[in-house]
């Protein structure tokens, strides 16, 4: 055998280096439509794109093939940002840089491999497709159960645009969820794109590049219209029952506290070395009692003649001191944490601490005025390969392997405080799955430390994640972070006032009251699971054959 021939059998066809570059490229290019940057018409183009192909592929192994890659493309871009956790401790860990992103996006793919090979068991067109749309919908809910769960990005996010055009949107999601806003947003996606791009010379070239070797499946181009004409109506529907909610929904019962965000703005490197506890243990203390003040002038602002005044509560972010012991072993330090925030009625702290076991967890503990810890919450939802590392892995990633969890979902029924729902950092991105369901709270406190993200899309897209969560479960949230985004959100989703990123501060939100328990909040992930399980059902269901009439003449 020549040398040159040899050789030649050890690299990919150019056929097969287009089929990768395509369909990577177009699965990346679909993460401009996800937070911060909500480019909505861009999934036209490339979910179009991916249905033509679909559409002309007859191989399942093809179309698993083009999943995966879209896939791949999709979560690698979507989740860059991943890189700047190991690049804190990059001289201890520079191996792994490579792996967060990259990784994370090879464990993905397969949510979209399977789904685009289901699909072509049935016939292309518009059942194919929408079986796609449904199934997409169910493995991207499945996410949940991958490791501890790892559900971020869900395409439903993209409507969660910030300001009053974002809030419009998003307010379905109080009836379906966030995975209904993505499997109605997947489903307009895949079938106008389709219908638009059919017959288009760009179609044609993807096709050939593509889906070689198959013949063009002209599916949709007769109903094109009819396709563009229902979405636009759908749209406008969609739309006007937004407005609707937020015109006719209103808070009720009593009103929530006065709640003060405090911003600390420590770099992660700091409290990882631990070499300034006292600083920024003193930063917070001035933060917590300039905060109170403003929250004391505010208290008797809102008070009305025979009302009592507005609890005070003051939040501090997730491990918002270095180290473990101080809130657990050291009462002093608890008192003196309250004396500076002499007016407040509880402080919501997020700290490390160990159980009796000897194992650690992420918390986020209650205290009373007199300085005493009224109640404490683990964090359920852990971080893979953050704070919970898989069995499977031989190499110990996570320090001390892991972390331990807590048991979930959980109200606090502190003193003089409306019932709150506690979160710790990414437990608020899981849609449905946020509060107690036998015991409702009033609002959400959510404490977490994005700074392991950087300044990048990450912070971002959590922060829609928390926002939604408001909208499904009709709940005020409030959110202090470490270097930001801090936020307070009302039932509706509106932000009521935030401070940016890389910023430390202070500022203080009258939470509303909450409004009354939601679509969504009663049934949860149910409502997704059977609008998805209907539109398999309708896609499986064989289209009747028209009948076939012959001419006759009358007398």
């Amino acid at each position: 055998m020549p040398l040159k021939t040899a050789f030649s059998r050890l690299y990919p066809k150019r056929e097969t280096l287009r089929f990768v570059a395509i369909t990577l490229g177009l699965g990346a290019l679909s993460t401009l439509a996800l937070p911060p940057l909500h480019i909505l018409p861009v999934l036209l183009l490339t979910f179009g794109l991916l249905g033509h192909i679909l559409n002309t592929t007859q191989s399942w192994k093809r179309a698993a093939w083009t999943g995966a890659l879209f896939g791949f493309g999709f979560y690698a871009a979507g989740l860059y940002w991943l890189v700047n956790a190991v690049l804190i401790r990059a001289d201890e860990f520079w191996w792994f840089v490579p792996f967060p992103s990259l990784g994370c996006a090879l464990i993905l793919a397969p949510t979209v491999a399977i789904p685009a090979a289901l699909c072509t068991l049935l016939p292309a067109g518009i059942r194919r497709l929408g079986a796609f749309a449904a199934l997409w919908t169910l493995f991207d809910m499945g996410r949940t159960f991958i490791f501890s769960g790892f559900t971020w990005n869900a395409l439903g996010s993209s409507f969660a645009i910030p300001g009053s055009i974002g809030g419009l949107l998003i307010q379905p999601a109080a009836w379906i969820g966030e995975d209904g806003l993505t499997l109605v947003l997947v489903l307009l996606a895949i079938l106008c794109g389709t219908a638009l791009l059919e017959q288009t010379p760009l179609a044609r070239w993807v096709s050939l590049h593509v889906a070689a070797n198959n013949q063009p499946h002209l599916c949709l181009l007769q109903l094109r219209k009819r396709i563009v004409i229902c979405s636009a109506t759908g749209v406008l529907v969609w739309c006007a029952a937004g407005g609707l909610r937020l015109a006719t929904t209103h808070p009720t019962g009593e009103p929530g506290p006065i709640a003060v965000m405090v911003q600390g703005n420590v770099p992660e490197t700091e409290k990882i070395g631990r070499q300034t506890p006292r600083d920024i243990f003193m930063r917070y203390l001035r933060l917590t009692a300039q905060g109170v003040q403003n929250a004391q002038a505010m208290q008797a602002n809102l008070r009305k003649p025979n009302e009592r005044f507005r609890p005070i509560v003051f939040l501090w972010p997730e491990t918002s001191f270095p180290g473990y012991d101080l809130l657990q072993d050291s009462p002093r330090a608890r008192q003196a944490i309250m004396e500076w925030a002499a007016g407040a009625d509880a402080g919501i702290i997020g700290a490390l601490r160990m159980d009796d076991a000897g194992h650690y967890r992420n918390s986020v503990a209650a205290l009373a005025p007199d300085g005493s810890i009224e109640a404490v919450y683990d964090k359920a939802r852990l971080v893979p390969f953050g704070e919970y590392q898989p069995p499977f892995i031989p190499l110990q990633i996570v320090p001390q392997g892991g972390m331990a969890a807590g048991p979930g979902p959980q109200t606090w029924h502190l003193a003089d405080i409306p019932a709150v729902g506690p979160l710790i950092c990414y437990e608020v991105i899981f849609s449905g799955d946020v509060v107690n369901a036998q015991d409702r709270p009033r609002w959400l406190a959510n404490v977490t430390n994005d700074a392991w993200f950087g300044n990048s899309a990450g912070p971002r897209q959590h922060l829609s994640s928390v926002r939604l969560r408001a909208v499904e479960e009709g709940l005020p949230v409030a959110r202090a972070a470490n270097t930001g985004i801090s936020t307070a959100y009302d039932g509706m989703g509106h932000m009521l006032d935030h401070l940016e990123w890389g910023k430390a501060g202070v500022f203080t939100v009258a939470l509303p009251a909450s409004l009354p328990p939601t679509l969504f909040g009663r049934f949860g992930q149910s409502i997704p699971l059977a609008m998805c399980c209907l539109l398999l059902l309708l896609a499986c269901v064989p289209r009747p054959n028209k009948r076939k009439t012959t001419p006759f003449t009358t007398a």
